[in-house]
């Protein structure tokens, strides 16, 4: 079965039972070691759980099943055809969004270790505090948050009817 999922971008499984899915979802996650794929399940009932629970990514739809499958998810949806509103345009973003955060702390940390390492050779290796402790703490919550919330809430690189 593994092999056969090598051809495939989806499998789907019908009629199996929860531990199956479950089963189903490692063996994929397991099969490719050296370059593992990010397993996204979408259930929308009770049976779904494991699945979801097992995968890096859940999403869960609201049914006539009940909201089991929501409730164990990462993310939820109304109706199955919200899916590809989901994955394609806010997965696009967020994935852009997220690169952006990481490469901002990389920046910040690297421009206060620089000033700081600098710093130390001016005073002669004394051990001497550029900045006082509630700088540091400024500095975090102040000056370093605002930037990326303000990432998060405006970037869009293209509009959703172009993505």
């Amino acid at each position: 079965l593994l092999r056969l999922t090598e051809s495939c971008s989806v499998v789907i499984g019908c009629r199996v039972s929860p531990a199956q899915k479950a089963q189903m979802v490692k063996m994929v996650q397991e099969g490719y070691m050296p370059n593992p794929p990010v397993t996204l399940a979408i259930g929308d009932g009770a049976n779904d759980v494991p699945m979801i629970q097992q995968a890096q990514v859940g999403v869960g739809v609201c049914g006539r099943e009940g909201r089991q499958a929501v409730n164990s998810s990462d993310f939820a949806v109304s109706q199955f055809k919200h899916l590809k509103r989901l994955l394609i345009v806010h997965g696009r973003w967020n994935y852009r969004r997220i690169c952006k955060v990481i490469l901002y702390s990389f920046y910040k940390n690297i421009t206060l270790t620089l000033v700081l390492f600098y710093y130390s050779f001016y005073t002669g290796y004394s051990g001497t505090s550029l900045f006082e402790s509630t700088s540091y703490m400024l500095f975090n919550v102040c000056f370093c948050s605002l930037p990326i919330i303000a990432v998060g809430w405006f970037d869009k690189d293209m509009s959703e009817e172009t993505v």
